[in-house]
C-alpha cells in the first residue's frame, strides 16, 4: 500500500497551478516549545490553501469527454476555491454547491477564481446538505464529482506536501503535524513519509468538538458525529472517508485534540513569526504541535507543522484576539464575590499580588455582596490556581472561569445582574446558521406560552452565530421543550446549571 501511494504522489500533477511552498523556521515557536519548529507554508498557495493540489490532480486526470461534461463539488471554502481555479486552468465547466450560510467573501472568491467556467449554487445550511444537493445535480447533468478528501487522486495531490517536506529537509525529523478534517491531507502526507522515513512520527491535530478521526481510530471503525463545532470550519467533518480512514489506521501515529483557545493562540504565534494570519483550521497543526511538545516534555526535537490555509474572514480576528491570551495561558478569568463594605476593593486588589487586570466587570448583587468578572495576566495555569487559592483565603469566594465557554463567549459581554421577573428561566446556548430567517424559524417554532427572558448574540464573521437564550418554561411543559429542541435541529447546550450563570445572572 505505501508503494502504491508513493508512485501516485511522485507522479501527481499539481505544479501547473500549485507551487512548492516554503519550509520556514519559526523562531518564536521554537523558543516557546524548546524545539526546532518549521512551518510548511501552504497558506502561500495561489488559493491560500493546500486544497488546490488535490483538486487539480483529480481533475487533470479526467478524460476529454469528462472534462467537456464538467465537474461538481460541494464545499464551504478552500476545496471550492481549488476546484474553481483548476476548472479555469483546464477550461472545464464546474458547478460548486456551497451552503447558503457561506460568507460572501468565500462565495465571491470562488467566482473570481473560476470566472465564467464556474456556476455557484447556494443550497442548504451545512456541508452535508450542500453535498446532497451536489449529488442530485451531478446525477441530473452527468457531472464528475471532485470529492474534497476521499479520493486516491485527491489524496495523492495533497501528499505532495509530504514529498516537498522530505526533499526540503533531509536532516532528521522527529514529527510532522497535520490538521485533520476528512483525512485527505494527513492520509497523503503519512503514506509518503512513512514509505521513505518510517521513523518520523505523523501526528494529526483535531478540534476537540470536531474529532471524527480521533474517535474513529479509537473505535477501530468510522464513527459519525451528530454535531461538529464550527470554529475550525475547514475541518468540521462529521465522518471521515473510507480510504482516508484506512490510510490513517496504517500510517498515523496519534491524534492530538486542541480547543478553541489553543487554536487562537496558535494563530497569534504564527502571526508573530511570519506576519501572516492563518484561518483556524490552518492553525490546527501548530496548536497540535504545541500541545504535543508540552505534554511529552520534548526539548530539542525537530518538529514540522503544515500551515494549511489563510482564508480568514477579517471579522473573525476580534474573537481570535480575545481568546488567544487564554490559549497561551497568559490570561485567566475569574468570577469573584466580595462583600459590599468599605475596603473590599482595596483588599481584593491587594490579594492579586501585583497581577495586572485585563478585564473588570462589576454589578451590585444586593446590599450584602457584589460579583466581579475579572481577567488577569498570568504566567501559566499554575499561576491561575495560586491566584484562586489566595482569593479564597482572603475571604473572596472565587470561580475559575478560564475554561468555561459560556463565560468567554457570552457572560463577559453582558454582566447585568439578576431579574426577579425571570421565573422558571432555563438557559441554552445555540449555534444558528448565519442566514436570513434563522431567528424567525426559532421564534415561530417556540411555544407562545414561553417568554424570552435573556438574549445575547455577537457576529464573529463566521457562517454560524453563537446565541445565548433564556427561556421561561413552566415545569409542566418540559416535555414540550424537549420536543421543540429536537424539531428545531440547531446544535444546543443546556447551561441552566452553569455556576457562572448562577453567579452573575441567575438565582445565585
Amino acid at each position: 500500500m505505501p508503494r502504491d501511494y508513493l508512485k501516485r504522489i511522485l507522479t501527481a500533477r499539481v505544479y501547473d497551478v500549485a507551487r512548492e511552498t516554503e519550509l520556514e523556521p519559526a523562531p518564536g515557536l521554537s523558543a516557546r516549545t524548546g524545539c526546532r519548529v518549521l512551518l510548511k507554508r501552504e497558506d502561500n498557495q495561489p488559493a491560500f490553501s493546500f486544497k488546490l493540489r488535490g483538486a487539480y490532480n483529480r481533475m487533470v486526470r479526467l478524460s476529454p469527454d469528462e472534462l467537456a461534461r464538467g465537474v461538481i463539488a460541494a464545499s464551504a471554502g478552500n476545496h471550492a476555491q481549488g476546484v474553481a481555479l483548476s476548472a479555469a486552468r483546464l477550461g472545464c465547466p464546474a458547478v460548486i454547491v456551497m451552503p447558503v450560510t457561506t460568507p460572501t467573501v468565500k462565495v465571491d472568491a470562488v467566482r473570481v477564481l473560476g470566472g465564467e467556467r464556474v456556476e455557484v449554487v447556494l443550497s442548504g445550511d451545512s456541508y452535508s446538505e450542500a453535498k446532497a444537493r451536489a449529488d442530485e445535480i451531478g446525477a441530473e447533468r452527468g457531472l464528475v464529482l471532485v470529492h474534497p478528501f476521499d479520493d486516491p487522486d485527491v489524496i495523492a495531490g495533497q501528499g505532495t506536501v509530504g514529498m516537498e517536506i522530505l526533499r526540503q529537509h533531509p536532516e532528521p525529523i522527529d514529527a510532522v503535524f497535520v490538521a485533520v478534517g476528512g483525512g485527505g491531507l494527513i492520509g497523503g502526507v503519512a503514506a509518503y513519509v512513512k514509505a521513505l522515513r518510517p521513523e518520523v512520527r505523523i501526528v494529526g491535530a483535531q478540534a476537540t468538538d470536531s474529532d471524527a478521526m480521533a474517535r474513529s481510530l479509537e473505535a477501530g471503525e468510522r464513527v459519525a458525529l451528530e454535531d461538529v463545532g464550527l470554529f475550525c470550519d475547514g475541518t468540521a467533518v462529521k465522518q471521515v472517508g473510507e480510504e482516508t480512514f484506512r490510510l490513517a489506521r496504517a500510517f498515523v501515529d496519534e491524534i492530538v485534540r486542541v480547543d478553541t483557545d489553543a487554536v487562537c493562540a496558535a494563530i497569534k504565534d504564527v502571526f508573530h513569526d511570519t506576519r501572516s494570519i492563518l484561518e483556524p483550521a490552518g492553525a490546527l497543526a501548530v496548536a497540535g504541535l504545541k500541545e504535543w511538545a508540552a505534554a511529552n516534555g520534548r526539548r530539542g526535537d525537530t518538529l514540522i507543522a503544515v500551515a494549511g490555509g489563510a482564508n480568514m474572514n477579517f471579522d473573525r480576528l476580534r474573537p481570535v484576539s480575545e481568546r488567544a491570551e487564554v490559549g497561551e495561558a497568559r490570561e485567566a478569568i475569574f468570577g469573584v464575590t466580595i462583600p459590599e463594605e468599605r475596603g473590599s476593593f482595596l483588599r481584593f486588589c491587594a490579594a492579586l499580588d501585583g497581577h495586572d487586570i485585563t478585564e473588570f466587570n462589576y454589578r451590585i448583587a444586593d446590599g450584602r455582596r457584589a460579583h466581579l468578572f475579572v481577567g488577569l495576566q498570568i504566567s501559566g495555569r499554575d499561576d491561575a490556581a495560586r491566584i484562586a487559592r489566595a482569593l479564597h483565603e482572603t475571604g473572596f469566594p472565587t470561580l475559575d472561569l478560564t475554561d468555561d465557554e459560556l463565560s468567554k463567549q457570552h457572560l463577559r459581554h453582558m454582566i447585568g445582574g439578576r431579574s426577579a421577573r425571570a421565573q422558571d428561566e432555563l438557559l441554552y446556548r445555540f449555534e444558528f446558521p448565519e442566514r436570513p430567517g434563522a431567528l424567525m424559524r426559532f421564534l415561530s417554532a417556540m411555544s407562545p406560552n414561553w417568554n424570552i427572558s435573556l438574549f445575547h448574540y455577537r457576529n464573529e464573521g463566521a457562517d454560524y452565530g453563537r446565541i445565548l437564550v433564556g427561556l421561561q418554561v413552566p415545569p409542566a411543559e418540559m416535555d414540550d421543550l424537549q420536543d421543540f429542541l429536537r424539531t428545531l435541529g440547531y446544535p444546543h447546550l443546556d447551561e441552566s446549571a452553569n455556576p457562572a450563570y448562577r453567579l452573575f445572572l441567575g438565582d445565585g
